[in-house]
């Protein structure tokens, strides 16, 4: 026979295991064998599958352009005083942290300001965390549709000047296995080694 405390506790971890299944299409995160994260397990999500960008050198870019690779996607713009670059300088550590590994993680950088950040000017805003990591340069149009995809919210703020304006904007990125499959979402702020902790675990064979 199951106690009244029991019974609570056993209700709420079916609850949260409904929840996920409503949020993500996948119960992975509720079977006692699958790998515990500190980002958020969004393993089986039915949405961000892909994107066809240009990045800042001008080639076009997709998932399977990185297979092989864990993907982390943050989106942001060059002008953002203090989330972008410390979610980018972090996106680094990340990717010394993982060792010999690091070559392992492609960072990519979409900017949500593509009126003012230019290809020239990506290029030197990624080359001052890591030469390696990519932006990816959508149209006004395109940022529209990939926003809606990727469940990402921003927003024009108007500043004292037409070109002075900020922006507001979803913190955190996206985190895509080897196999080019939605698996995290990383909060803004968390500790790199925490996150570094979790790419190892998608590194493994099995996961």
């Amino acid at each position: 026979m199951i106690d009244g405390m029991n019974k609570r506790n056993a209700l709420k971890s079916i609850a949260a295991c409904v929840l996920l299944v409503g949020g993500a299409g996948s119960i992975t995160a509720c079977s006692p064998n699958a790998p515990k994260f500190t980002a958020i397990d969004i393993t089986g999500a039915d949405y961000a599958k892909d994107f066809a960008l240009t990045d800042h050198n001008g080639q076009s870019r997709t998932l399977k352009d990185f297979h092989g690779k864990i993907v982390m996607m943050f989106f942001g713009f060059t002008q953002c005083p203090d989330v972008c670059p410390t979610s980018m300088v972090e996106m680094a550590q990340i990717k010394q942290l993982l060792g010999k590994d690091g070559d392992r993680l492609q960072g990519l950088f979409v900017t949500i300001d593509p009126e003012r950040d230019t290809p020239e000017m990506l290029k030197e805003y990624m080359s001052a965390f890591d030469p390696t990591f990519l932006a990816l340069v959508p149209t006004q149009e395109q940022l529209v549709v990939l926003a809606k995809d990727f469940k990402v919210y921003y927003k024009k703020v108007d500043g004292p000047t037409p070109t002075s304006y900020t922006m507001d904007h979803t913190a955190g990125s996206y985190v895509y296995d080897t196999n080019g499959r939605l698996r995290l979402f990383t909060r803004y702020g968390t500790k790199p080694e925490l996150t570094a902790a979790d790419l190892r675990q998608l590194l493994l064979p099995a996961a």
